[in-house]
């Protein structure tokens, strides 16, 4: 998986992975007080790593992203519910892109990536209650 395009992809997708996560979790946890799924979602971003930290750092090329900048949609919400919404897809999406990718490298790191993926649609169902 020493691919530098391959790396740039698995690293911008951990990230958007991870910071999605984190904007949902502090809503469950600050705004709703929710502990079991504010828990649930701090383990989910904890499991969200792959060792590779230095591989994916210099693999980071911001400057070249082609779609950096923010989409008319990305710049403002509704409300609360439009922001966990984003969020929620943003996490599950990078997620799917995570899984798919680390099967070059290890099928067992995909499944952790489809897994996290799962719960994040099982905890997005509290939405709907």
């Amino acid at each position: 998986m020493n691919n530098t395009p391959n790396l740039r992809l698995i690293d911008a997708n951990l990230n958007r992975l991870r910071e999605g996560i984190r904007v949902v979790e502090d809503i469950f946890r600050y705004i709703y007080n929710n502990k079991e799924i504010a828990s649930r979602l701090k383990a989910l971003r904890h499991k969200a790593r792959i060792d590779l930290y230095n591989e994916l750092l210099q693999s980071r090329d911001i400057r070249n992203d082609v779609l950096k900048k923010s989409t008319s949609s990305e710049q403002s919400r509704e409300d609360l519910n439009a922001i966990l919404i984003a969020n929620f897809k943003r996490a599950q999406e990078s997620s799917r892109v995570l899984e798919e990718f680390t099967k070059l490298h290890d099928a067992k790191t995909s499944e952790i990536f489809k897994a996290i993926r799962y719960e994040l649609y099982d905890i997005e169902i509290n939405l709907a209650r």
